[in-house]
């Protein structure tokens, strides 16, 4: 993993702003920064590059070049790397890393976007084709590795693997996005594009966009979408003694692909199924692909917590080592800051990722999480009663006095950043759209992929997502609605599979529990009580949106400190200043 940056334009012949911009994602490839440039008919192209060294760690600097000229940098990992160098005998490859397989599979291209179907992995690129003078920017299936880009008064396309980095740059200035901020407090996440700056927009996931020059400035030329929407396609008939062994192989495969690496690897462990499945599988895709067998991290805030408990069991069943990790006093005021920095959003009850990762971070490069099972198999609480969760966004839009809230609603949006009718009663109006919208719309990509994207790479620490490689992506698809929730019991198949495991049953069966206040609820209402007042407060700081806050004092403090932390001075500056001075320092 690693981090990128860049700029086409005018001004795009200049290696050392790209150095800047990636400078400012140091903490994503501590292993080395990198830049490159050069000048094209209307401007030029400038690329940099921090690296986080995983594969071929001698051999694998960044920005990688092709005899025909082309450029790229990339952040992610090639699974099926070794599967296109065999086939593509006849590129002439300078590394043993996976990123160079895709300028080979760019070289044998037959038209312009179906070469990327054969990348089997997570990835953010861009790659420079000189010959033609366009540049392209492109992401993985599901969106778990970022890439952001904006474009500049002055007509330069500026991208990175943040935000942050495009502020190295003096054209861009980034600026609160008022329409995305009232659709993150009432759905709870980003949608579509959108970020919560100004402008700034995701690269959508599955998709490769073809930029160019012209008189006037970077132009968006061409968009592709090489995958199509992450739609189910139910199967009618689901048995436990037929299907529930593939169901689990295909997580096995998974699991199998991901431990390829040259450096330490470890499993991030809750205690939950998910996590605790990964686990289970650990043993027998060591043995298949020959990579040492991972330990396990958890921290906790307390040895009597249910987590730490339950990810006791499970090392203790599974025969693996386990590191655990109290979580110290005054940890998590220590590291809201941070949860701000890195994070760029609102977040706030899942302050243990910061002290986990941070730990995780001293053994290992790499880890292997349980994420994207919730929306895969209906994991998520609120999928039991859409009733209830339709009516908490209405509310929250109801009690919104910004004019946006009433185009959420009424599903009439046409501006850039957004692709669909976001009425709630049509996203969540049954099980199979719920899970279809919130896997394609923001819920997957834009809220629980990048919390462990940004503060995993906050300490230089990869984190892969077995549950959404390509085999058990394609498995969950079939699954009727009935083997995913039933009864009240959500991951209903899941559970099945996972009973062919050497998991404990209790942990098996154990119920869906909210991530951070699993993990830590004493430390979080503690510091919830510590600061409401001050959340009280700041609720009123916009008023067009103070009626959203109701019930979501962590919503409040989270929106000023991203205030503080990204928009006050530059969004530069901020970053090590104490908390209640960050709080207190907003205009």
């Amino acid at each position: 993993m690693c981090g990128i940056a860049g700029l086409l334009g005018s001004d795009g012949d200049d290696a050392e702003m790209a150095y800047s911009m990636a400078s400012l994602l140091n903490h994503r490839g501590p292993d080395g920064t990198r830049s490159w440039s050069e000048p094209c008919s209307q401007g030029g192209v400038g690329f940099g590059h921090t690296r986080l060294s995983i594969v071929d760690i001698a051999g694998s600097d960044q920005p990688l070049f092709s005899d025909d000229g082309c450029v790229l940098i990339m952040n992610g990992e090639i699974y099926n790397h070794q599967t296109i160098r065999n086939q593509e005998r006849g590129f002439s490859f300078r590394t043993k890393g996976d990123g160079e397989t895709i300028l080979a599979a760019y070289h044998s291209r037959t038209d312009d976007f179906s070469w990327v179907q054969r990348l089997d992995g997570i990835w953010a690129f861009a790659l420079w084709d000189p010959n033609r003078e366009r540049l392209i920017l492109c992401r993985d299936q599901l969106g778990v590795k970022p890439l952001i880009r904006t474009v500049t008064e002055e007509g330069t396309l500026l991208f990175g693997s943040e935000v942050k980095s495009l502020r190295a740059h003096p054209g861009h200035k980034p600026t609160l996005d008022m329409d995305a901020l009232v659709a993150r407090i009432a759905y709870e996440y980003p949608l579509d594009e959108t970020t919560l700056f100004q402008d700034v927009y995701s690269v959508q996931s599955g998709t490769m966009e073809i930029w160019k020059l012209a008189e006037s400035g970077a132009i968006l030329d061409e968009k592709h979408r090489w995958v199509t929407n992450n739609q189910r396609s139910n199967s009618e008939n689901w048995t436990i003694s037929q299907d529930a062994p593939t169901l689990l192989e295909s997580l096995t495969s998974s699991v199998a692909d991901r431990l390829m690496s040259d450096v330490p690897l470890g499993i991030i462990l809750s205690g939950g199924l998910d996590s605790a499945m990964v686990a289970a599988l650990a043993h027998e895709a060591s043995e298949r692909t020959g990579y040492p067998l991972p330990a396990c991290w958890t921290v906790a805030e307390s040895e009597d917590n249910p987590d730490w408990v339950a990810a006791e069991r499970v090392c203790s069943a599974l025969d693996l080592q386990h590191h655990q990790h109290i979580l110290e006093e005054g940890a998590f005021e220590d590291s809201l800051p941070n949860l701000s920095w890195y994070g760029e959003d609102l977040d706030f009850t899942v302050l243990f990722f910061q002290p986990l990762f941070e730990k995780m971070s001293e053994s290992v490069k790499v880890g292997l999480c349980g994420q994207g099972a919730d929306e895969l198999h209906a994991g998520y609480p609120r999928y039991k009663n859409l009733q209830e969760h339709r009516n908490q966004i209405r509310s929250r839009l109801d009690a919104c006095d910004h004019p946006f809230a009433n185009k959420l609603i009424s599903g009439k949006i046409d501006q850039p950043g957004w692709r669909t009718n976001h009425n709630p009663e049509n996203c969540f109006s049954d099980l199979e759209t719920t899970l279809d919208y919130e896997l394609n719309h923001g819920q997957l990509t834009n809220f629980q992929l990048r919390l462990v994207d940004r503060h995993s790479m906050a300490h230089g620490l990869e984190v892969r997502v077995p549950f959404l490689g390509s085999s058990h992506l394609a498995a969950s698809k079939r699954l009727p609605t009935q083997w995913k929730l039933s009864g009240g019991i959500e991951k209903v198949a899941l559970r099945e599979a996972a009973s062919l495991t050497h998991l404990p049953k209790d942990i098996v069966h154990r119920p869906k529990l909210p991530a951070g206040r699993a993990t830590s609820p004493t430390m979080i209402d503690n510091l919830l009580n510590e600061l409401k007042g001050h959340a009280a407060d700041y609720a009123h700081d916009i008023p067009s949106i103070s009626g959203m806050f109701g019930g979501q004092p962590e919503i409040s403090l989270g929106l000023r400190l991203f205030r503080s932390m990204h928009l006050v001075d530059g969004g530069l500056g901020r970053h090590g200043k104490d908390l209640m001075t960050l709080l207190e320092d907003v205009d």
